[in-house]
């Protein structure tokens, strides 16, 4: 039921991947305002289907974790559903299910994130269920050791266990050497195995705070009736200290990062990972629509170079992670059944980099995109749960929810010039982490 989401998506799993880029069409109003324990509200009315998304997001994620207590977020997005003071054990589910609605969570490397999707008339229940999660959560040692095993087993079968399954996080123990990135969101197995009470408590008191949330709020609903029941069940919740953040700035690579990994997979892969600009830096911009040139769609240059052309890759792909923090934008391409040398491979991937650095992309691939990018902004967001966590995204880490209104204008005004620029100066070899991830070689 409850889903871990990585911000990196596993190679095989990478079938249909889109920038996600923030589109729009029509304007989306919404509310903003703040109580005095400082949670902030997003409320959105949309009055066309009687249902309501009531979700919550906390700044905290896999990146903020104490020294040799990694995977903390990801471990309280479990633990959060083992009920609180009010809410027995299993009762979170049962109510919503009760009611007809459905619920779930994820963790990236940033934030948690909480919801409900509830009939419009259940408003009151969502409200509930999050202020006892904020205010009341059951940190005891029962749930703490079932939910332990769960999020073993989660390791074991979506990463250890999984072919492809540790790319991001060999990648990124590659590219970091001091930021928390540089572990993985779901945690060590050894941290899983020897953290105990007094971590989860004053983890828990640390980061569940309402000054550290964000409540939105989207669908059937009354401005008004919202606010009030949102003041009575949100506003005798107490400010907290204001939450640590973490302030290590990551040296630059410094030099290009190769190595070899061997793993039970299929096919051999080349994998590499860039550093780059975090979510917020307006470069991310172009280097996404660089990615959009190199991998979406049929027609794009990695596409029709290593699979169609030379035939070197049966699936390729590129682009930038999202992050609060400086991250990766990941480039992958799986090579052909028979490939017992990557290197062509690589030097195909190189040669449309080199393309992108020395000449400006065509007008109608320019055409192309900003096309592409209007056809995603009138596609909007499509669900009223979509949109109340993409005002809470724009709000925590772009502070400016009005982005689910704007953003799209800032892909569109991205330049060939600007794609030629990117490209040049965080494309290059001694800015990268290159993996040949190669099959387990056969025992004799």
């Amino acid at each position: 039921m409850h889903t871990f989401t990585h911000r990196l998506i596993l190679p095989l799993v990478l079938l249909g991947i889109s920038l996600g880029l923030s589109a729009q069409a029509p304007e989306i109003d919404f509310v903003k305002y703040e109580l005095d324990n400082g949670l902030k509200v997003l409320l959105h009315q949309d009055n066309s289907t009687p249902i309501v998304a009531v979700s919550i997001m906390y700044e905290v994620g896999g990146k903020d974790s104490f020294e040799g207590r990694t995977g903390f977020a990801h471990f309280f997005e479990h633990l959060l559903f083992e009920g609180s003071e009010n809410l027995g054990r299993g009762e979170i589910d049962d109510y919503v299910q009760a009611a007809g609605g459905a619920l779930n969570a994820n963790t990236s490397l940033d934030r948690t994130y909480y919801y409900e999707i509830l009939p419009s008339n259940q408003l009151a229940l969502g409200l509930w269920i999050e202020s006892e999660r904020l205010l009341h959560a059951r940190v005891q040692r029962e749930g703490v050791e079932t939910q332990r095993e769960v999020v073993k087993e989660e390791r074991r079968q979506n990463y250890d266990n999984r072919p492809y399954g540790t790319l991001s996080m060999e990648l990124y123990k590659r590219a970091f050497r001091d930021h928390p990135y540089k572990d993985p969101n779901i945690g060590y197995m050894e941290d899983l195995n020897n953290a105990e009470m007094t971590d989860f408590q004053r983890f828990y008191k640390t980061y569940y705070v309402p000054n550290n949330a964000i409540l939105s709020i989207a669908g059937d609903i009354d401005i008004e009736e919202t606010k009030a029941l949102v003041e009575k069940y949100f506003s005798d919740i107490p400010r907290g200290p204001e939450p640590p953040r973490v302030e290590v700035v990551e040296a630059p690579l410094g030099g290009e990062v190769r190595d070899t990994v061997y793993d039970n997979v299929p096919l051999p892969a080349l994998i590499m990972g860039y550093r780059t600009v975090e979510r917020s830096n307006p470069d991310y911009y172009a280097i996404s629509v660089m990615n959009q040139v190199l991998s979406q769609g049929q027609s794009s240059r990695l596409n029709k170079s290593l699979v169609d052309e030379k035939e070197l890759a049966v699936q390729v792909g590129s682009f930038p992670a999202s992050n609060q923090d400086p991250g990766l934008a990941i480039a992958y391409a799986i090579a052909r059944p028979g490939t017992t040398d990557l290197k062509p491979v690589e030097q195909a991937f190189n040669a449309e980099i080199e393309r992108l650095q020395n000449e400006l992309i065509t007008d109608r691939e320019l055409q192309k995109l900003r096309n592409q990018i209007e056809v995603d902004a009138i596609a909007g967001y499509g669900s009223v749960a979509g949109i109340a966590e993409s005002l809470a995204d724009n709000e925590m880490f772009l502070g400016d929810a009005n982005l689910i209104n704007t953003e799209t204008q800032r892909y569109l005004d991205v330049t060939k010039e600007d794609i030629r620029r990117v490209a040049r100066e965080y494309y290059t070899p001694e800015n990268r982490v290159v993996l040949y991830w190669l099959p387990q070689p056969s025992s004799r």
